[in-house]
């Protein structure tokens, strides 16, 4: 049995699909060859896992032909897939597994492709409008229905020994002679969205979050997360904050994604905005505090626990848009800092009182 699961371009989606890839695995077991279709970064956002017996690259927006849609196909035909799960609602995703020789191809029939499917999940709409799900449920029901049980939504990653190290180098770094633990905690600030600016809270809200989490925490640290496109917006948030206490990731060389994963493994709190790093911040299952904004809060859900989901009932939300249409930005900037604020103390309160190690210290209970 060869399975290709083609899987989504966004980091958060692509994370949300872990349980419906531990679920296909664990069903079929080591006789079966799983192929990741995947864009070229994101093996080593699956690194560890091994779920995969075989990655074939794919990033039809991308400019480099060995990922492109023919090489793609090509690869996949070379072994023509049983089955092809297809995340993706997207067009393009169906043409690639009907020309890759994908004999059993699974999707919702959705944006004109129910011709290509072989298996077509009919979307719950709601008078002519889809009821939104998020990639953890709507790739679970594509398993389900090539016979697969389901399980709990528990995302789920992994990192790497040199991972780790490579963050104890950067906290060693960042902040001499600290050592993290439950009376000294690390929270790790997230702002962040390939989306669009729509979701994010801004340099000064998170300025202002900083100092009110160090005036109750004076032994904590932060650390400012971002990714290669986010340099300026994360050493802004640093810059203007003023204090040794926090540090960003904006002048390290590489930002690999095994350093954020390990980041945002380690950390005792993230608060972060509707993006990728909220989703593997769940696969490790790490308390978050999630600013929600414009999103509809459902296309996130996964079975994570010390959750907590921050939004404002207004008309115009969730607009799901990039950027504000009304250019008000009302859902974020009526997230006072203060809400926040609490919402991070409370949920590291509920976690000390729960007694969950935290992973930094680990090595000291065995």
């Amino acid at each position: 049995m060869h399975i290709a699961i083609i899987l989504p371009r966004w980091v958060g989606d692509l994370v949300m699909t872990t349980p419906m890839v531990r679920a296909v695995r664990q069903h079929y077991g080591r006789n079966a060859k799983l192929t990741a279709v995947v864009k070229p970064l994101f093996k080593d956002l699956l690194a560890g896992t091994e779920w995969f017996d075989q990655f074939i690259t794919y990033d039809r927006h991308g400019k480099n032909p060995e990922s492109g849609f023919q090489r793609a196909a090509a690869k996949l035909s070379a072994d023509r897939p049983d089955i092809a799960l297809l995340v993706p609602n997207s067009l393009s995703s169906a043409a690639l597994a009907w020309w890759g020789g994908c004999k059993k191809r699974v999707g919702y029939a959705r944006h004109g492709r129910r011709f290509l499917l072989t298996d077509p999940l009919i979307p719950v709409r709601h008078g002519w409008q889809v009821v939104p799900m998020s990639t953890a449920q709507h790739s679970m029901d594509l398993a389900e229905r090539v016979g697969v049980p389901r399980q709990p939504l528990k995302l789920e990653l992994a990192t790497l020994p040199e991972d780790e190290s490579t963050l104890d180098l950067l906290i060693d770094r960042f902040f001499e002679g600290w050592a993290g633990g439950e009376t000294r905690p690390l929270f790790v600030f997230n702002d962040n969205s390939a989306f669009g600016p729509a979701r994010s809270w801004g340099e000064k809200k998170f300025t202002s979050l900083a100092r009110e989490l160090l005036e109750s925490h004076p032994d904590g640290r932060i650390i400012v997360h971002c990714g290669p496109g986010d340099r300026d917006e994360a050493r802004g948030i640093e810059s203007s904050v003023h204090d040794p206490r926090v540090r960003s990731l904006a002048d390290v060389k590489q930002l690999p994604f095994g350093l954020s994963k390990a980041l945002l493994r380690r950390a005792s709190v993230v608060i972060s905005t509707d993006s990728g790093p909220r989703h593997i911040a769940a696969a490790f299952q790490t308390p978050t505090v999630v600013l929600l904004g414009p999103m509809d809060p459902r296309l996130g859900r996964s079975d994570q626990e010390n959750l907590v989901e921050l939004r404002k009932e207004l008309p115009c939300s969730p607009c799901g848009q990039r950027t504000c249409p009304l250019e008000h930005h009302d859902c974020m900037v009526e997230l006072s800092v203060h809400d926040v604020a609490r919402a991070t103390r409370d949920l590291l309160a509920n976690v000390s009182r729960q007694g969950i190690a935290h992973p930094s210290n680990l090595e000291n209970l065995e």
